[in-house]
């Protein structure tokens, strides 16, 4: 990790260095936020999916990236992922930069490497990318489902607009919200069925008492 703070477009000519013709198109942005005229740098990459791993090594030689979120989205003949990292954060005001990294995985290879050799939280928001979107992280150390349940339909993914996806309107999307909880509500009856059980016999208890007084 340097020392050195760059400057969004210093960043950009290093990944134009690194990455080459794998650095598909890249751009600066620069926002204003508030009333006191905050403003945002944003440096945003879109790369070939197979050179992730190498632009977040050359990212963490800047600063340690914190990960945001990895947002995705169905646009057609592909699943975009998009990977939003800040940098230099708590390196003076004005410094932090938001870089945002975008790969497309195509619909016949929907297939992305893990970055958790790097950035260890990622694995949650890359499970919850496999279930709502249906793509495939290789070397993920954990795939299990992190929202859907279990016994979910394999081949059907919340956030997809093809054939895959699912609507609203849907009875799977309808029925979702009683995961689990037919279970709960049968064990609420229970216990209010024994609670009310119990009452009763203490009342029957008390009146019993009394009557022999």
């Amino acid at each position: 990790m340097s020392e050195k703070i760059l400057t969004p477009e210093e960043i950009v000519s290093e990944f134009q260095a690194l990455l080459g013709d794998g650095l598909q198109s890249s751009r600066v942005q620069l926002r204003a936020e508030g009333l006191k005229t905050r403003k945002s740098q944003e440096v945003w990459l879109t790369l070939d999916k197979d050179l992730l791993n190498d632009a977040l090594a050359k990212l963490a030689t800047f600063d340690y990236p914190h990960l945001a979120v990895i947002s995705g989205v169905d646009v057609g003949e592909a699943v975009e992922l998009i990977y939003h990292f800040f940098i230099y954060y708590g390196r003076g005001r004005g410094n932090e930069i938001k870089v945002s990294m975008t790969v497309s995985l195509p619909k016949d290879d929907l297939t992305v490497d893990t970055i958790s050799g790097i950035i260890p939280g990622a694995v949650f928001s890359e499970r919850e990318k496999q279930e709502f979107l249906g793509i495939d992280v290789i070397g993920i150390p954990d795939s299990r489902r992190l929202f859907i349940p279990d016994h979910f339909p394999e081949g059907l993914y919340p956030w997809r607009k093809d054939e895959t996806g699912i609507t609203i309107e849907h009875e799977l999307a309808k029925e979702l919200w009683r995961v689990g909880r037919d279970d709960a509500e049968a064990k609420l009856a229970a216990r209010a069925a024994a609670n009310a059980s119990e009452a009763d016999e203490g009342m029957s208890s008390a009146a019993s008492a009394k009557e022999e007084k």
